[in-house]
């Protein structure tokens, strides 16, 4: 995700309370993204990630796509996959 000041000023704060409020915060950010991006029901989000202002999501190519072009968004990478 780009630059966000209230992600930056909210993980700044080292309580457990500010540990909760920025995962509460991200979490809602991300769902948020998600849900005016993408069709409701056609996606997967697995994990938001705090310490990157990132998340997981199962989606497809053209999913891919139109999070690459969502305002906000820096980067939307595939994941590596490894064979068995």
């Amino acid at each position: 995700m780009d630059y966000d000041p209230e992600y930056e000023r909210i993980r700044n704060d080292r309580t457990k309370r500010g540990a909760y409020e920025l995962d509460m915060y991200l979490s809602r950010k991300h769902d948020e993204l998600l849900a005016n991006t993408l069709e409701h029901g056609s996606y997967k989000k697995t994990i938001s990630l705090i310490i990157v202002d990132g998340f997981a999501v199962e989606i497809t190519e053209d999913q891919a796509n139109a999070l690459r072009s969502a305002n906000g968004v820096r980067v939307v990478e595939k994941n590596q996959e490894f064979p068995n």
